[in-house]
C-alpha cells in the first residue's frame, strides 16, 4: 500500500515539473521563411465540418510578413441552408521572434496577432472583434494548420 501510494506520488510529481516545462517554454528567438511562408486552414467542426478560414502568409524579410485573410463565420440560415458570413484583409504585419503583430485603424482599433507555436501551426488571436472590418461574428481567432509550404500567391 505504502510503496502504491508513493508511485502515484512521484508520478504525480514528475507530471508536474513536464506540465511546468511545457507551460514555461521560452519563445524562440526567430523564425524561419520557410517555416513563415505558407498557407493555413482553420477547419471548423460539427455540423459546419468542410468550412475553413485561410490565412496566406509571405515573409519579406526586415522583419515584415505579408498575410491575407480569408475568414468566414458559417450559420443556418432561417431556411435551413448552410451560410456564412465573411471577412477579407490584406496586410503587412511586423514579425518580432516567434510572433508576429498585424494592427490597423481603419474600422477602429484591430489588432491580429499570429504565434508560429510550432512548424506547421499558427495561433492567431484577434482584438478587436468588430473593428477589424470582418462580417458579423467574424473573427481571425483559431489554430490554424500550414496546408502549403510553397510561397503563397497573394491576390489582394
Amino acid at each position: 500500500m505504502v510503496k502504491q501510494l508513493l508511485s502515484i506520488f512521484a508520478a504525480i510529481i514528475i507530471t508536474g515539473f513536464c506540465l511546468v516545462n511545457v507551460c514555461a517554454q521560452a519563445p524562440r528567438a526567430s523564425v524561419s521563411a520557410s517555416e513563415a511562408n505558407g498557407t493555413f486552414r482553420s477547419y471548423f467542426k460539427g455540423k459546419y465540418k468542410g468550412s475553413s478560414s485561410q490565412i496566406k502568409i509571405l515573409a519579406l524579410g526586415g522583419g515584415k510578413l505579408k498575410i491575407e485573410m480569408d475568414l468566414i463565420y458559417p450559420f443556418t440560415d432561417g431556411t435551413g441552408e448552410l451560410s456564412a458570413n465573411m471577412g477579407t484583409l490584406t496586410g503587412i504585419a511586423e514579425i518580432s521572434g516567434d510572433t508576429a503583430v498585424y494592427s490597423s485603424e481603419e474600422f477602429g482599433v484591430c489588432r491580429i496577432t499570429i504565434k508560429f507555436a510550432k512548424p506547421g501551426t499558427i495561433e492567431v488571436s484577434q482584438e478587436g472583434v468588430s473593428s477589424c472590418g470582418f462580417g458579423h461574428r467574424v473573427t481571425a481567432d483559431g489554430t490554424y494548420k500550414k496546408t502549403g509550404g510553397k510561397k503563397p500567391r497573394l491576390e489582394r
